[in-house]
């Protein structure tokens, strides 16, 4: 019977020990489930305040090629405008032209300010977290190439600026009843 009690008292030590080290790694798992979370959770916010890094800084690379575009519009409009002064004096009606060029310019003044606020307020949104935008990389790349056939990108162009004075006028009809709300 001494050979007996033996065997039951080594596999009831084994047993416990067992469940110690069951109750052990249970308890590590439990704490490594729990840092894996919170690191899963640092990298998703870490991923999420990048791409909102790298959305704001292309945001900014285009305003500042619309800003760099458009100070370099004003004054090659003004030379057209003097060579087409001096060609209105051999074909009266390049005037026509010269009108065209100014209404253009002032079209692009008027609507450049706008689309700025535009963006800053995207980018505001895209700050406070309310926002993503799903921009392309390379934003402050090489400038755009015009193209060959501008008589489409003028179409194109002229049909974005009378939605956006119909935008501009609702907004402006609008404000009164929002104020007053």
């Amino acid at each position: 019977m001494f050979g007996k009690d033996d065997l039951v008292d080594n596999l009831s030590r084994d047993l416990d020990r067992a469940r110690e080290r069951r109750d052990a790694l249970a308890s590590e798992v439990t704490t490594l489930t729990a840092q894996i979370a919170e690191i899963e959770a640092r990298l998703s916010e870490e991923k999420t305040r990048r791409e909102r890094d790298r959305v704001l800084g292309e945001i900014e690379a285009i305003k500042k090629r619309i800003k760099q575009a458009t100070g370099a519009f004003a004054p090659v409009i003004g030379k057209l405008c003097e060579a087409i002064e001096m060609a209105a004096t051999v074909v009266p009606e390049a005037r026509e032209l010269n009108s065209f060029l100014l209404s253009v310019a002032t079209e692009v003044d008027s609507v450049v300010d706008p689309l700025l606020r535009e963006m800053d307020q995207r980018a505001d949104a895209v700050r406070a977290g309310h926002a993503t935008l799903d921009l392309p990389c390379s934003a402050s790349g090489a400038p755009i190439e015009p193209s060959k056939d501008n008589s489409d990108r003028l179409l194109r162009f002229s049909v974005w600026l009378s939605r956006n004075k119909e935008v501009e006028k609702n907004e402006t009809t609008e404000k009164p009843r929002s104020t007053a709300a």
